[in-house]
């Protein structure tokens, strides 16, 4: 069916009206909000320029937007429930809009601005009967009809309602609408910011991870670190035994060598002496010592081999194999970890402790 042209406000309009607009004032200004409205996380709505003004106040030394200055956020409290909101280095400019807010004060403000003079207003009319209001509502054809319609017409074997009852059931229908759909948002930014918090969770617990892991090798670092020292003083005392007895064994021998040659130059000059007598009484005590010299045949050295050092090796060989399998453990938690590092430090300090009086006597 069709109708002509013209619509008259019903009487429920005004109050849904003021209802719809108490929904959509600023706790702010106390205003209707102005675009652009940004969403708290706490869910409830501001105007930006209002909840900027909140932040500003509560944040005076934070940088204007456009700064040159990196500014590392900052916090207000809500003015509906006082829940702290915490904001980025981009201010409330980095808050949410809710779109959906702002499209319902686009609606409301179209719905404001039509006449409600009611001299102005019009009825639909029935463009079959022309001078027939539209004042009923057939429920078999779902569409608004005239008296006649159903007395006459189209509609005279359909089950038909009064158009002010239908309308109050469909207003509220479309109220109901409107509120889940605004409900549906809120719902959704609660699951956003609820997956927004394990985001963060994720990189917290990764950032711990991450720490416990380079502990546990710093830990296996300083056990082959100091293992390392123990075998080089190993080897350094090896080293300085080997060299005390090769040197003194030098010595020895130096001693040996040094006496031959005086002796040797002793020998010469006497051989030298022309007077037979004076030959004679110091060539016997010559022989004699030249005799005990050329006794020493057998000159102490070190055993073949005595410098090599190869017996110190060692084999890592399965220590490297072992490493490499390192891998997470799937059943390990973190407190685990923690309290596993936590014990093996303790244990470390009370070690420390326990040495430090035995190096002091």
């Amino acid at each position: 069916m069709n109708f002509a042209v013209g619509f008259k406000p019903l009487a429920g309009d005004t109050q849904t009206m003021d209802n719809l607009e108490k929904q959509l004032i600023c706790p702010i200004c106390l205003e209707m909000f102005t675009k652009p409205v940004v969403i708290l996380p706490c869910q409830h709505n501001l105007c930006r320029k209002c909840a900027n003004d909140i932040f500003q106040a509560s944040n005076p030394l934070w940088q204007s937007r456009g700064s040159s200055t990196v500014s590392s956020g900052g916090r207000f409290r809500c003015p509906s429930c006082r829940h702290e909101v915490v904001l980025d280095r981009h201010g409330v400019y980095g808050l949410q809009r809710n779109l959906l807010v702002e499209n319902i004060i686009d609606i409301y403000k179209q719905e404001s601005s039509r006449p409600m003079n009611p001299k102005s207003e019009q009825h639909l009319m029935c463009e079959e009967h022309e001078d027939e209001k539209i004042n009923i509502y057939c429920l078999s054809c779902e569409v608004p009809t005239c008296s006649m319609c159903k007395v006459f017409g189209a509609h005279k074997d359909c089950e038909v309602a009064p158009l002010s009852n239908i309308y109050k059931r469909q207003k509220s229908e479309l109220s109901d609408g409107i509120a889940m759909l605004v409900a549906g948002n809120d719902r959704i930014q609660a699951i956003i910011s609820q997956m927004e918090e394990i985001c963060k969770s994720i990189e917290d617990n990764s950032r711990r991870q991450k720490q416990l892991l380079s502990q546990r090798f710093d830990s296996l670092y300083n056990i082959l670190e100091e293992r390392k020292k123990e075998l080089l003083q190993v080897v350094t005392r090896q080293q300085e035994e080997k060299l005390q007895c090769v040197r003194g064994l030098i010595r020895k021998h130096g001693d040996h060598l040094e006496g031959t040659s005086k002796l040797v130059e002793s020998s010469i000059q006497s051989m030298e002496e022309p007077q037979m007598a004076a030959f004679l009484q110091n060539a016997k005590e010559l022989i004699k010592k030249i005799t005990e010299m050329s006794k020493v045949s057998t000159i102490d050295r070190p055993e073949p081999g005595y410098e090599n050092m190869d017996h110190f090796s060692v084999n890592v060989d399965y220590v490297s194999e072992m490493l490499r399998t390192i891998d997470f453990q799937s059943g390990a938690s973190g407190q685990e970890e923690e309290e596993a590092i936590d014990t093996e430090e303790t244990e470390t300090v009370g070690e420390e402790d326990r040495t430090e009086p035995t190096e002091g006597h």
